[in-house]
């Protein structure tokens, strides 16, 4: 809002700026009656918004030495012991064999072992890791260059699960999770903070010009709605809205929390811890930190909001001029100023934070959680250090005719095939079309034709036509001559060392080399074009000789040619390069596109995929067969595409269902894990890169995702995953991973302190949380939304027939619902909760029995109530943000306001 003011008293004309409007004829203000009090507003429950809450309460218990099957179990696979390396331990430390017996020798993963590491003493499988660690560590010393990579591997193996067993024997593992739920519910519209005061004087108008806008942020990560059918959309909404600000700000906390990124199916969580375990001491804890974690969320929230949101007001005085959006006011009051205020109007939200349940949990630590969806990345990393400028590092001199020692040996054949010349590699390694060298030239010829030779001296000049391109190497000369009847002849060639001898018949041997004159060399050898050979001959009558000049490519024409060599195979080469990364940069975008545009469902889905994947793991085993070797190879017998899990298409079923029978033994345990964990409330907290292998530092800190949760997730060295047990599946639970086994025995041979702990929170879920102290001072009883409630004066039980309270009223009890009869006082666990069997009348309620005995007096009756489906309100507070409305007062009480 702007609101323009300037002071002055008393009206005034607009002469001074003609070219303007006249001002609007001002409004006289009425007399304002004194302001009543406001109409509390109604509570519009139809626009509640809901947002899930937990809180995590691991136990600080003892730790027994015997139990803890599935974590001892998860070592020994862990170790990746050998047969050799059993014997030799065996051998070492005969003292193991006894207490760990069969389970030196490894053997594929089956229920039957797995209970047989619930008796084996803690200290005795840490003395068999640290004597696997020393055995490794010695053949790691003695183990050639060549397998010590292997060697320092197993090493690493082993002493990562010697630590691992110590640490998860040492800390419990077991906890629990109360299940909350945030209700957040508009409760009308209340004046607000005061904005800004116009003050009049007697007489005095003013124009008021009115604007306002919000400035809205986007801080830490978008705010994105899935729906169910995979369709994800920016979630566009009142950014006033306390709910939409609480999930922003939950995110914010989520990053800032030292526990990293929180995923599943509880979006925002807090903990709580408690030394020893009792029913009301945790639950007591727990709801003090939730509430103290639910009302610090949305008052940061509701400042979050507030900061968004701006207001500005600025007056100015009529100087005879007024715009058209300008409304003019004006005291009608000739003596008394009066005060016009702005006050922003905020909307109330009734925020409730209810307890609806609790669930046992049990904590694994899971180590690169997203180590197989980071196989992409190192793709595409392993993609871009391919990128790069063009680079042709092949120098001219390396373009030769001849065959080079180290190309390639040609393909063997009978005959043998020649090897290639070194330039024709290079062809083919560039795939290259190159032009051949300059061909050897067979000898050129040259007859001497000098026609009638004179008796005397004559001299005859020859020239020699030399291909182009191409240099004499050497001349030759062959022929015979004779001289004149009586006289002696003589011949020469200027330039060589031919004799000019007298000679009666002169004959040339075959291949006579021409020498020059001045330093033996070849005569002409470097010649080029037409040189002309200078015959001199004294006294030959006849004489029949032939030149022959060898002649091999000049140097120039060889580098010509290496230089178009080399232009074919850098333009062959670089068309190649450009192709091969236009192929790449396809194949980044392809992969980026895939890794990057995937919806926020589906990556959600992803991450749970992939914590459900390592929790089976750890829980069953590496070498647990999903799919058996045996039935992998009748379907490919069978000539089923395994690769793409298209083979049963057509009207048969595929192969013998008796080859499913090695899958059917361990049906029990892949029903039992699936059935007793809640999947959709799995928790997982996610720790920081360097809780991985040091070497893999680098890559991981540098993987980006435009999901933030997602990048948190690929960035994660480990994870913290809290299994959330199904309510029932409690003791059967403990049973399994205590002792190893998956039935739920009424009474076990050796219950383990966790079986008592587990029988514990599953009663105190179901009296749904009874005694947990008031929210808010000055309450006398635990409230419970949509429950029924009343009070007894009598004392009951206990009983194991039937057995008819009187209270204060029976109205909106059911027969058949639970009830739960008393509260806790100190610890004296008298409360209970039985099922109604029978409503007699309006002052009485009949249950199935009574565990203990309730005694009420007029002055302290106790409780009955019949909880409600929302379940238990521990908090309740209002918050509130602001809107777009804005309320003007006249002279308002400023300090009744404040």
């Amino acid at each position: 809002m702007t609101h323009v003011a300037e002071s002055g008293s008393g009206s005034r004309s607009g002469t001074d700026t003609p070219s303007i409007p006249s001002p609007v004829p001002p409004t006289t203000l009425p007399t304002i009656p004194p302001t009543t009090p406001p109409v509390t507003a109604p509570v519009l429950d139809q626009s509640t918004r809901e947002i899930d809450k937990a809180t995590f309460v691991p136990l600080d218990v003892e730790t027994p030495p015997i139990g803890q099957a599935l974590t001892k179990a998860a070592f020994v696979r862990q170790l990746q012991l050998q047969p050799d390396e059993a014997n030799a331990i065996r051998d070492r430390h005969p003292e193991l064999a006894d207490p760990l017996g069969d389970l030196l020798t490894p053997s594929p993963f089956s229920p039957a072992p797995l209970s047989a590491f619930a008796a084996v003493p803690t200290r005795a499988l840490d003395e068999f890791g640290q004597a696997v660690v020393a055995l490794r560590h010695e053949r790691a010393e003695e183990t050639d260059e060549a397998a010590r990579g292997a060697a320092l591997q197993a090493l690493q193996t082993a002493v990562v699960a010697a630590k691992g067993l110590e640490a998860n024997t040492a800390a419990p593992r077991m906890g629990l999770m109360n299940l909350e739920r945030l209700e957040m519910t508009p409760a009308g519209i209340e004046r607000g903070e005061l904005v800004a005061t116009i003050p009049l004087a007697p007489q005095e108008e003013t124009a008021v010009t009115y604007k306002e806008w919000s400035v809205q942020k986007k801080e830490f990560s978008s705010i994105v709605t899935d729906s169910l059918e995979t369709f994800s959309e920016t979630g566009v909404t009142d950014n006033t809205e306390l709910s939409q600000s609480t999930s922003s700000q939950q995110q914010h906390s989520n990053q800032f929390n030292i526990t990293g990124t929180v995923s599943g199916g509880i979006p925002v969580i807090s903990g709580s811890v408690t030394s020893g375990y009792t029913g009301q001491d945790a639950a007591s804890q727990s709801a003090t930190d939730s509430r103290k974690h639910a009302t610090t969320l949305t008052q940061k929230a509701s400042t979050r909001a507030r900061q968004e949101h701006k207001v500005t007001i600025t007056t100015t005085t009529v100087t005879g001029t007024s715009q058209t959006t300008t409304r003019t006011l004006k005291n009608p009051s000739a003596t008394n100023p009066i005060r016009i205020d702005y006050f922003s109007l905020m909307r109330k939200w009734r925020v409730r934070l209810y307890r609806y349940g609790m669930r046992q949990t049990y904590d694994i630590v899971l180590p690169e959680p997203a180590a197989t969806m980071r196989r992409p990345y190192a793709e595409l990393e392993a993609l871009k250090a391919q990128l790069g400028p063009f680079v042709f590092n092949v120098p001219h001199n390396d373009i030769t005719a001849e065959v080079r020692k180290g190309d390639p040996e040609p393909p063997k054949t009978d005959p043998p095939t020649p090897k290639s010349p070194h330039y024709l590699v290079l062809a083919d390694q560039y795939d290259a079309q190159v032009p051949p060298p300059p061909p050897d030239l067979p000898p050129q010829t040259y007859a001497v034709e000098t026609g009638p030779l004179p008796q005397g001296r004559g001299v005859t000049r020859m020239p020699l036509n030399i291909p182009a391109g191409y240099e004499i190497v050497s001349i030759t000369i062959s022929g015979r001559m004779t001289s004149f009847a009586g006289r002696s002849g003589q011949f020469t060639i200027e330039g060589t060392t031919l004799p000019f001898d007298p000679f009666g018949e002169k004959v040339f041997a075959p291949d006579t080399v021409l020498k020059r004159d001045t330093d033996g060399g070849d005569f002409m050898a470097g010649a080029t074009g037409t040189p002309v050979l200078v015959l001199v001959f004294d006294q030959v009558s006849t004489q029949s000789l032939l030149l022959t000049a060898e002649v091999q490519p000049t140097q120039a024409a060889m580098e010509r040619w290496q230089f178009d060599v080399w232009n074919a195979l850098y333009t062959a080469a670089q068309t190649k390069y450009y192709a091969r990364q236009q192929d790449i940069a396809g194949r980044i975008a392809a992969l980026e596109a895939r890794l990057n545009d995937v919806d926020t469902l589906t990556l959600r889905r992803e991450e749970s995929d992939e914590i459900m994947k390592n929790v089976l793991r750890y829980l069953l085993g590496g070498r647990f067969p999903s799919m058996p070797k045996e039935v992998l190879d009748a379907f490919t017998a069978a000539k089923v595409d395994v690769a793409h899990g298209t083979g049963f298409e057509g009207n048969t079923i595929g192969p013998d269902s008796t080859l499913w029978t090695t899958v059917r033994q361990y049906e029990d345990v892949v029903r039992f894990v699936n059935q007793a964990i809640e999947w959709e409330n799995v928790v997982s907290f996610l720790y920081s890169y360097f809780w991985d292998l040091p070497e893999s530092w680098r890559f991981i800190r540098e993987i980006e995702h435009p999901d933030a949760n997602r990048q948190a997730f690929l960035r994660a060295g480990s994870a913290r995953v809290v299994l959330t047990i199904r309510r029932g599946w409690e003791t059967r639970w403990v049973n399994f991973v205590e002792h190893g086994v998956i039935d739920d025995p009424n009474a076990p041979e050796n219950p383990s302190q966790y079986w008592t702990i587990a029988q514990e929170i599953a009663a105190y879920d179901d009296r749904n949380y009874p005694g947990i102290p008031p929210a808010n001072p000055g309450r006398v009883a635990t409230r419970l939304e949509d429950a029924v409630f009343t009070t007894s004066t009598a004392t009951v039980g206990p009983s194991t027939r039937p057995v008819s309270i009187p209270v204060a009223s029976s109205a909106g009890f059911v027969v058949g619902a639970q009830v739960v009869i008393d509260a806790v006082h100190g610890l004296e666990h008298s409360q209970e909760a039985q099922k109604i069997t029978r409503i007699p009348d309006g002052t009485h309620i009949e249950v199935a029995g009574l565990d203990n005995a309730h005694t009420g007096s007029p002055s302290a009756p106790f409780p009955v109530m019949q909880p409600g489906e929302k379940g238990e309100l521990i908090a309740e507070w209002n918050e509130y943000t602001p809107t777009s409305g804005t309320d003007i007062a006249v002279t308002s009480n400023l300090s009744t306001i404040s």
